[in-house]
């Protein structure tokens, strides 16, 4: 069963590939100029969205920099005991939310500190898989999409990403 998966894995995505160029030339399309056209749109996005990036970059950078963020998790720290979390997570939680980069490094200090098959490092990985980064997320692509309104966008982000961190303190709890 694993190698069938592994195969498919393989070859997912030049068939899909494949797909879309037979789709064009079916439906008549000069797909190379379709291409070019898409990737030059593309970059012009990412030139639109550079400043976005880099202050969030700076912003979380200044923030792990300044030990803020271990203060925070100080604050937290008695409130996500009595909820079964390590305060060492609140960081992560928090930084997670704007840059999946910079949770990353954080990721890392906490395997090379707790190991990652402890209880700590079992709740990171799955924490970093049941959450998303919402306010990079949001920035970028409705920057680019130039949405103005964002409605109830906010408020799912953050319910659907406490779910998940939720689900990772239940899940790497049963693992252990």
């Amino acid at each position: 069963m694993v190698a069938v998966l592994s195969n498919i894995s393989s070859i997912i995505i030049p068939v899909i590939i494949f797909y879309v160029v037979a789709y064009g030339l079916a439906a008549r399309s000069n797909v190379y100029e379709d291409f070019i056209k898409g990737a030059k749109d593309g970059f012009y996005t990412v030139i639109q969205i550079m400043p976005t990036l880099i202050g969030l970059m700076v912003a979380v950078g200044v923030l792990r920099a300044s030990g803020f963020l271990d203060f925070v998790g100080g604050l937290f720290s008695g409130a996500a005991a009595r909820l079964g979390f390590s305060s060492e997570l609140v960081p992560l939680m928090l930084i997670k939310m704007f840059s999946s980069s910079a949770a990353t490094g954080l990721v890392l200090d906490i395997f090379k500190n707790h190991g990652p098959d402890s209880l700590i490092g079992l709740t990171t990985s799955i924490m970093m898989s049941c959450t998303e980064t919402i306010f990079y997320t949001m920035s970028v692509y409705f920057l680019a999409a130039k949405v103005t309104k964002t409605r109830y966008t906010l408020k799912g982000a953050l319910l659907s990403t406490f779910a998940g961190i939720a689900a990772s303190i239940i899940l790497a709890g049963m693992l252990v």
